[in-house]
């Protein structure tokens, strides 16, 4: 019991990890944007970068681990396009459509999705603990991304939309994990949203972009350094951390990406936090505290 016990708390200190790793991602897509590459576009720089990454490594590190049975194809087809382009694609016309604290409140509403969805295909359970700290996060992620802003019925599908691709990363990851390494799950996952990605971010345009880049070193580098730091680290770390704990409370403990980001832009890009920002990052680690509560069902066997 003890070590399931360790290994549930394990699990969660991995996907927080994982959050603040996620939390810087608006540092480097400010400073790609600067340099006049389009929100999809970085998308498909950072999903390709970090799916050849992941490959290299699993050929170093497992390359029987790019063995995978034909009938489990359409599951990582649903990893890569259902849920990860997917939700990069929704959330990113949401912005566009919305400001980014009305698209920011709607993607943590994955949380939401995942506790719903792995009741009825992973036969979690909802308890009380559950609620109340489901309830919290949320209230924190209004609190920390703000209010107001035009919203219009496509901004609010589109953006419900990338909470569900967000949160089916959770729901289809943890039936891979049933059969295959977190590596192998991660690797595939981009490998497949990366050549996705390529048809939706204007390639000649892409292309056409970094060729005219005055100085393509490092341009490439930060590309490089963009994938490990938002993609290749934080996904890995998620994974390994859903390997250890239910997909609900994972989605859950996740929600400490947005308190982080708004850390990140305090101390790194000395933008100013509120009294209300900084009671919403204080309810969202209150959601994460209430998790680390332990019980039976936060741990898998």
């Amino acid at each position: 019991m003890e070590k399931t016990e360790k290994k549930g708390a394990l699990g969660g200190i991995l996907i927080i990890i994982a959050g603040l790793f996620w939390g810087s991602m608006g540092l480097f897509v400010r400073h790609l944007n600067s340099l006049g590459f389009t929100s999809i576009q970085v998308a498909c720089l950072r999903l390709v970068t970090a799916g050849i990454l992941f490959a290299l490594i699993l050929l170093i590190k497992d390359p029987k681990g790019f063995k995978i049975s034909p009938k489990d194809i359409p599951l990582f087809l649903a990893l890569g396009l259902v849920s990860i382009l997917f939700f990069t694609c929704c959330y990113f016309t949401a912005i566009r459509l919305m400001t980014m604290s009305t698209a920011a409140i709607l993607l943590y509403t994955s949380p939401i999705w995942v506790m719903i969805l792995a009741v009825f295909f992973l036969k979690e359970k909802i308890n009380t603990k559950k609620i109340i700290a489901l309830v919290l996060a949320f209230a924190g992620c209004v609190l920390v991304s703000g209010f107001g802003g035009k919203v219009t019925s496509v901004g609010i599908l589109v953006g419900l939309g990338s909470g569900l691709g967000y949160g089916l990363y959770s729901i289809f990851g943890s039936f891979a994990l049933k059969k295959y390494s977190p590596l192998t799950v991660t690797c595939y996952t981009f490998l497949i949203a990366g050549a996705g990605s390529v048809f939706v971010s204007d390639p000649a345009d892409l292309i056409t972009k970094i060729s005219s880049n005055g100085n393509k070193p490092a341009l490439l580098g930060f590309v490089l350094l963009t994938s490990v730091i938002t993609a290749v680290i934080p996904f890995l770390l998620y994974t390994l951390g859903l390997n250890r704990t239910t997909a609900g409370r994972a989605a859950v403990l996740a929600t400490v990406e947005p308190a982080a980001a708004t850390l990140f832009g305090f101390f790194v890009m000395k933008e100013t936090i509120g009294p209300v920002a900084v009671l919403g990052i204080l309810l969202v680690f209150a959601a994460i505290m209430i998790l680390s509560i332990r019980n039976k069902e936060t741990v898998k066997p």
